[in-house]
């Protein structure tokens, strides 16, 4: 089980669920905005308008930093 986050810098959300998940433990990975990928690829993969962090587990899409936490809880995992 591998989560991939989308994050940026100066995000909030993306250094909350990155904290959470290292708390936990849990195998991740972080892709940078401008760093990793383009603005233009995060949009193509998420569709227009979505936002930051996009987490991912093992090719599904999760959602952000409230859905991943909410899922991480069901999950048990934290």
């Amino acid at each position: 089980m591998t989560f991939t986050v989308y994050s940026k810098d100066g995000c909030p959300f993306c250094t909350k669920v990155q904290q959470v998940l290292e708390l936990a433990e849990i195998k991740h990975v972080i892709y940078k905005l401008n760093r990793d990928y383009t603005r233009e690829e995060f949009y193509d993969k998420f569709g227009q308008g979505s936002t930051f962090p996009r987490v991912i587990k093992d090719d599904i899409i999760i959602g952000g930093c409230t859905e991943t936490v909410k899922y991480l809880r069901e999950q048990k995992l934290v």
